[in-house]
């Protein structure tokens, strides 16, 4: 008779991906079987809090950048895609003590960002607690494609959150990241409603998320959901990975601006 075989199922995201000795790894390709990409950190870097973005808390601090190497989305026009969508060659391990205390020797704190920190579930769940009792900040950078347990405890260890919505359409979602706007929704919703401050990011691609009924009904969605005061980061988009539209003209930009601005007291365009 053979020996027994080891099946687990991930529960971070609404992907549930299963792991197998056929097939270990999962589609972020940092969770599987003995939770390979645990600390492996993909940049190491002091940033200023603003470029995250986060404009609205502890302005004027840095933190230290670091992130898996995967993802859980594949989103076609992926500005990190070399670290988010192939190995990187840069990947380093380091334990949750070494992180925290390089942090803090070198900034006010940590911010989990890059490609999607929520697949780092484990990880940051032991590390983020050092980096606070150390009165260090932890910052998320995040898609949103999490499922809600999971979130739930990120949020009790993190400080404040900046998450991508990256449209106001399921078939953007479903045929351009590989996920769904319903998750995302929820997920902005947990960190609107818990005591972490929240910002958002709108990457503006042109014939995509441009449309202005889709900024509008978005726009006033965050105003009832999270508040007026939420900070929107509406960003410029340049080709990259496996699109190639036109980059964004900046009279696009600066309608999408005005737009979110009808509704939201804080809206800062980006990567101009």
């Amino acid at each position: 008779m053979g020996g027994v075989k080891t099946v687990e199922q991930c529960m971070i995201c609404p992907h549930g991906c299963v792991f197998t000795e056929k097939h270990p790894i999962g589609k972020c390709h940092v969770r599987g079987l003995n939770n390979p990409g645990y600390g492996m950190c993909t940049g190491l870097s002091v940033d200023p809090i603003e470029k995250k973005p986060i404009r609205n808390f502890r302005s004027g601090t840095t933190v230290l950048s670091t992130g898996p190497n995967g993802c859980n989305l594949t989103c076609l026009n992926c500005q990190n895609w070399h670290i988010s969508q192939q190995r990187s060659a840069s990947v380093q391990y380091l334990s949750p003590e070494n992180l925290a205390t390089i942090a803090m020797q070198k900034s006010d704190g940590l911010a989990f960002t890059y490609t999607e920190p929520t697949i780092w579930y484990e990880y940051i769940m032991d590390t983020a607690p050092l980096v606070r009792e150390q009165s260090g900040i932890v910052i998320m950078v995040s898609n949103g494609y999490v499922n809600r347990k999971p979130l739930q405890d990120l949020i009790s260890v993190t400080d404040a959150w900046n998450i991508d919505l990256k449209a106001w359409s399921n078939d953007f979602y479903r045929n351009i990241c590989g996920g769904d706007l319903v998750t995302v929704k929820n997920s902005i919703r947990m960190v609107a409603d818990s005591k972490c401050h929240l910002e958002l990011t709108w990457l503006l691609i042109p014939g995509y998320n441009d449309d202005p009924d889709q900024i509008t009904n978005a726009a006033k969605w965050i105003k009832s959901t999270a508040g007026e005061n939420t900070a929107v980061h509406v960003s410029r988009y340049f080709p990259q990975y496996k699109m190639t539209v036109p980059a964004t003209p900046l009279p696009v930009l600066d309608k999408a601006v005005e737009l979110f601005r009808k509704h939201l007291r804080y809206v800062y365009p980006g990567n101009v």
